[in-house]
């Protein structure tokens, strides 16, 4: 026995995103694919042609704050420094940082676009959408977690070069990691949401081989 398919009424159809929004976020998304590529760009060429200031890390506690009220004690692990020139070995990891971050931003955007492109046409789980969706998110944690780590280790490295990062002779030291999880775990749930696309097109499948 067939299910016959019932029209539902446009006045008792509410879209949470029409198709005016899902042109909006197409143009939008581009927009910021542009801009954030062109500001990645010019950081790059002017960390490496000039002056430039970081926030460098201090490795150890014991660069501490002396003059402090009501008998608090305290000590800093970071400071903003302005170097007239980079060496190339760090200038080299921080343009790669700054490119991987900006990957993994434009892995976002591409998303954005190609769903609002996908809500335009009305038509969500085509073939091929749930790897567009999951190879976004391994490029988003791949590359925000490769361009943190980078990023960490060139600043590391220029602190030690200056004579700022509080490391004493012996001690074991590698780097001073600041790690953002929020590329990693949004990496991973848009391989979830990857895995609800198969499904949804599974379902949609199963749906029309009905109808």
């Amino acid at each position: 026995m067939k299910v016959t398919k019932h029209a539902i009424p446009d006045a008792r159809r509410k879209m949470f995103v029409t198709r005016t929004d899902a042109l909006f976020l197409m143009v939008a998304s581009s927009a910021a694919a542009v801009t954030t590529t062109a500001f990645t760009v010019t950081g790059i060429v002017d960390s490496s042609a000039g002056q430039v200031t970081l926030t460098l890390p201090v490795a150890t506690p014991r660069q501490t704050v002396s003059g402090l009220s009501l008998g608090a004690s305290g000590h800093y692990t970071a400071l903003d420094a302005t170097i007239p020139v980079l060496p190339s070995g760090p200038a080299a990891l921080l343009a790669w940082a700054e490119a991987l971050n900006e990957l993994g931003i434009l892995a976002v955007l591409a998303l954005v676009f190609l769903l609002a492109r996908r809500l335009r046409s009305q038509i969500l789980f085509t073939p091929g959408s749930d790897w567009l969706v999951g190879t976004g998110g391994v490029v988003l944690a791949l590359a925000g977690t490769a361009g943190q780590i980078l990023d960490s280790i060139a600043r590391s490295r220029l602190a030690e070069l200056i004579g700022v990062n509080g490391h004493v002779p012996g001690e074991p030291y590698l780097f001073s990691l600041d790690f953002n999880a929020a590329p990693l775990v949004l990496g991973i749930a848009l391989l979830l949401v990857a895995g609800v696309f198969q499904f949804g097109r599974r379902l949609q499948k199963d749906t029309e081989g009905l109808v």
